[in-house]
């Protein structure tokens, strides 16, 4: 009887489950990047174009068939001479509908598209209704704006720009409101320490670049007597659009000095006329243009307003090149720009699906400390979203990165890295196969020889890749990690404290389910399984014993 009142149970369970699970109609809107900025449907073929703006792959191909280049709601022209699949966030898309029982997008109607074109068409082109086509849709190329306001969303408190100057982030040992200390990410990742710094080590307020000539405002009375920034942005543009390689060079050492010293002329001077010039500076084959160049966008970076447009400007390409085969300074300056721009946001998944990944990885083994914390710090934030841990996995970070853990190379930066890759499912598996928890038990029981820093990240990443692994326990035996974890949690700092605690009680609760499990092995053995009675502790189970 007990065996049919048990059945009945789980029969019961199930049709409770299963009428819970039914699917229901979603009402809930799609997320605004989920939507094509041209059709206004969700995207069925996503494509980035090089500013980082995602399109459907027909909105692109209507708006080329008609040679017309629309203008967004946040005011910018979007250049759809390149595109590449945005896989990311197409699978990001799939998900929300399949997590919130909405339809997958359907492949649009070319038909229905163009007429949406063609309507955008008459709104930009409305004196052609009645003056007739004095300009043709194709001569409108010619004239695309590259102005952008985009709205900038910021979820991070920390991304204020500071007082500190400080360049390496590695062994800090100041207290918690040091600029240098880590915090706990609850929003973006649950078991990862954030760093506070958000200059570039590149960054520098007393100009000590060898490539910068100094130059005081003094020197450019025309530009210190003029009290608008529309003037000063003027000077400065044709400054940098000059064919003369020395008025190049002029200008961009000034527009170095303006932006590291004047906060309030980074904002002002940001315009798309001087990105423009600045872009194709930063092409230079002239190395002292190049760095320059990269040095001012570094500056321009650091206000908040100014990251989302920079990007979406077409400038990650172009710090990609320099982090590949620009001079040594020249890829400090790039891996500083690509940390600033990445503390956004909006632009990670557009830093990582325009392939900034692989050559910031590359990059941790310059012989630069500087390009190596920058780039570290680049991956950590770049590495706060799913679809950049996934794409690192694939790329072989892990043994890079625990390879570098284990060489002692930027291991407290480097492990910032390891413990987003630890919250996700890939990046847990890889470093579970590669060893890590080994590897970072060594480091913790060679706690003399490491920073404080290294030994709470060391902790965190192995309290990442405790979460939800039934393979951590059987690895963490044989590493013999519970002695150490328990020097941690008498000895280690405050937050190292209460993550060896919080490990050392999961691998307790586990070891006491895996005590209350029926061993069924020794009870074939014993020839019969009443045996089971003194393991199991559950009256139920010990009652149906030998009901078998």
């Amino acid at each position: 009887m007990g065996g049919n009142g048990k059945h009945r149970w789980i029969f019961s369970f199930y049709q409770r489950s299963n009428s819970s699970s039914s699917p229901k109609q979603s009402k809930t809107q799609p997320p605004h990047e989920f939507l094509c900025p041209i059709s206004g449907s969700l995207m069925f073929d996503p494509v980035v174009i090089p500013s980082g703006q995602s399109f459907d792959r027909l909105s692109i191909q209507v708006c080329r068939d008609l040679g017309f280049t629309p203008t967004l709601q946040d005011g910018s022209t979007p250049d759809f001479s390149t595109i590449i699949p945005n896989l990311a966030i197409k699978t990001t898309i799939l998900a929300w509908c399949r997590d919130h029982h909405a339809q997958d997008p359907a492949p649009p109607d070319y038909s229905s598209v163009e007429k949406i074109v063609l309507s955008k068409i008459q709104e930009q082109t409305p004196s052609r209704l009645t003056s007739g086509p004095d300009i043709r849709v194709s001569e409108r190329e010619l004239l695309k704006a590259v102005a952008e306001n985009p709205p900038v969303l910021f979820s991070h408190a920390v991304t204020e720009i500071g007082s500190s100057v400080n360049g390496r982030l590695l062994c800090s040992t100041s207290t918690s409101s040091s600029s240098d200390e880590s915090v706990i990410v609850t929003a973006s990742s649950p078991y990862t320490p954030l760093p506070l710094s958000t200059r570039p080590a590149c960054f520098s307020g007393s100009g000590s670049s060898s490539s910068s000539t100094e130059i005081t405002l003094s020197e450019a009375p025309n530009l210190k007597s003029q009290s608008s920034s529309s003037l000063e942005e003027q000077e400065l543009v044709l400054k940098l659009k000059s064919s003369d390689i020395f008025e190049q060079e002029t200008g961009l050492v000034l527009l170095r000095k303006i932006t590291r010293t004047k906060e309030e002329a980074r904002v002002s001077i940001c315009s798309p006329r001087l990105l423009s010039a600045l872009r194709s500076l930063i092409t230079s084959r002239y190395s002292v243009v190049q760095t320059n160049a990269i040095a001012s966008l570094v500056n321009l970076s650091l206000e908040k307003s100014n990251k989302v447009v920079i990007v979406r400007s077409g400038f990650v390409p172009l710090l990609i090149d320099a982090l590949k085969a620009g001079s040594s300074e020249a890829q400090e300056h790039a891996a500083g720009a690509l940390f600033s721009l990445a503390l956004e946001d909006e632009n990670k998944m557009a830093i990582g699906v325009l392939g900034a990944l692989q050559p910031l990885l590359h990059a941790l083994r310059s012989v630069s400390e500087r390009t190596q914390h920058d780039s570290a710090l680049a991956l950590y934030h770049l590495s706060l979203i799913q679809s950049n841990r996934v794409k690192l996995v694939k790329l072989g970070a892990v043994l890079t990165l625990l390879s570098m853990v284990k060489s002692g190379d930027s291991a407290s930066l480097v492990l910032l890295v390891l413990c987003n890759l630890a919250a996700c499912p890939e990046g847990k598996s890889a470093m579970l196969d590669a060893n890590a928890v080994a590897i970072l038990v060594g480091m913790l029981r060679e706690s003399e020889l490491v920073c404080k820093a290294t030994r709470e990240n060391c902790v965190a990443a192995l309290f990442a890749l405790s979460h939800g692994s039934m393979r951590f326990k059987g690895l963490a035996k044989e590493a013999r990690a519970v002695e150490v974890l328990r020097e941690v949690e008498e000895r280690g700092g405050e937050r190292a404290k209460d993550k060896a605690k919080r490990i050392l009680q999961m691998m307790r609760d586990r070891k006491e389910d895996e005590d209350d499990e029926i061993d069924w092995e020794a009870a074939l053995e014993s020839g019969g399984l009443s045996r089971t009675r003194h393991r199991v502790g559950k009256d139920d189970f010990a009652a149906n014993s030998t009901d078998f």
